[in-house]
Order: structure tokens, then sequence, then C-alpha cells
């Protein structure tokens, strides 16, 4: 299934993780040291300058099940010939590709908890991503700000509310806040062109983990399409006609022009 259309880049892979300080600085002090050391740290691993063209030049990315019943994530040609595959400890769903560093995060299927952050070259498991207490992932995120936010659709379990989680990949994916998803149920998300605006598919069932996919408000859906920013400034939402009101929004396809289908 293909889940996500790839763009190249020249941009270098940033560092995954920080090294403890030995004698940590305070105040001032503090902040210009981690601001010197994070500078000096992406320069020395900005030498590589890995790209997607290292990785195959995919055109897509695909979360699947295998013959023997494992799963993996593929890279795919534009005619659907496998260029690499990347065993899964579960089952994936979809993938959300970095604009210019062959590295993808790769969410389970929902309502799972877990999303691995993978480097597509060797197939390296980078981060492990979980889910805050009391949420889970919807199978789907997205980059925004050159590749800088990550940003992964969640469920609030509590209140069945759709969330937007943020997730800093120079920090080594440090969640850094979150922002309401514009409606319950959010399942796919994609960048428009502006790389500062969200088109986010509100499909608009509630589920829970206690009672695995059912649907709980099917009386009451209301799926919309809804546009958002990284503040949470929602600049448009769109809604079905009331008679179309079980008629889920999942998946989402933006054309060049930011037309989403």
């Amino acid at each position: 299934k293909i889940q996500y259309l790839l763009e190249g880049g020249k941009e270098p892979a940033p560092p995954w993780a920080w090294p403890r300080a030995s004698t940590p600085a305070t105040g001032i002090d503090a902040m210009a040291t981690r601001r010197a050391f994070l500078a000096s740290l992406a320069a020395s691993l900005a030498l590589p300058g890995l790209t997607w063209a290292d990785a195959g030049a995919p055109s897509y990315l695909a979360a699947a099940r295998e013959a023997d019943g494992g799963f993996a994530l593929f890279g795919l040609t534009a005619q659907g010939a496998d260029l690499f595959r990347i065993p899964l400890p579960a089952r994936g769903h979809a993938a959300a590709a970095h604009p210019t560093a062959p590295e993808a995060v790769v969410f389970a299927r929902r309502p799972g908890t877990f999303a691995l952050v993978m480097e597509c070259i060797d197939g390296r498991v980078l981060r492990r991503l979980a889910a805050p207490e009391g949420r889970h992932f919807y199978g789907h995120g997205a980059f925004l700000s050159g590749g800088e936010v990550l940003c992964t659709t969640e469920n609030d379990v509590a209140s069945g509310s759709g969330r937007i989680g943020l997730w800093s990949r120079s920090e080594g994916y440090r969640r850094i806040g979150e922002i309401a998803s514009g409606g319950i149920g959010p399942h796919d998300i994609k960048a428009l062109s502006d790389d500062a605006t969200l088109a986010v598919a509100n499909g608009g069932i509630r589920t829970h983990p206690d009672t695995g996919r059912e649907k709980l408000n099917l009386d009451t859906m209301r799926p919309n399409l809804a546009y958002l920013d990284l503040d949470g400034a929602m600049s448009e939402r769109v809604e079905l006609d009331p008679s179309l009101h079980q008629c889920s929004i999942r998946h989402l396809a933006p054309g060049p022009d930011d037309t989403i289908a």
C-alpha cells in the first residue's frame, strides 16, 4: 500500500542523540554552551551529506505485511519495484519521509503507541518514539519547517479529541508540544508547499484502546478536513454535507497546487 510520496534534496542529516555533559552549566552560560555544542556537533555530522539519492531515490514508501507473516518498510520506484526493504518489529501503517535526509518515521497501526525513526540506507533504527501516556498514534505523520518538526496524529484517549504531537528532530526527536487537530480521529496528515501549513484528515471516528478498533460514535460522526499551522491556528475547516456524516475522511493526496483529494 503506497503511503507517502518523497522528494529528493541536498540537506544533510543532523544528530540523533545528545551526549551528557560532565559538568552542567547554568543560566546564560548554559545557553551559550548548549548553542555552541549544537553548532559544532551539527557541523561535524554534516560532512556525509546523505540524501535520498543514497537510498536509491525512492518515489514511495510503503509499510507492508510479507508472505511469511512478517512486516517491513519498502522503498519503491515510481513503477512499484523494490529499492530497499527494512524489517519492522510489528505491523506498520505508514511512514513520514524527511524532505531531504534518507530518513523515515514509521508508525504503528492504530491504536499503536510506537514510532520508529529509521535510516533508510542501512535500516538502522535511530530513535524509538513513544506516544505520551493516555495517547496513541493514528498511523501517520508529516514534517514541517524544513524537516525540523515532525507532526503526528494522535488520540487523546480520555476525551476522544484529536491532537497533533510536535517533535524536534534536531533535539533527537524530543517532544516539544502539541496542538488540537480540529476534530475527532485525525488520521492522515500532509505538509503543504509553504512548509508551514498542515492538512489534517479528521476522520470523525472515536475509538478507545480498551475496545480495539470498535467505532464508538457512528451516530454523531462529523469528519472534516482542517488546515492548521504549528501554533494551532486553523485557517480553514471543510465539513461534508450532514447526509454524508458517516463518510470518514481518512487519506489525503495533495496536488502540485496544494489542492487536496
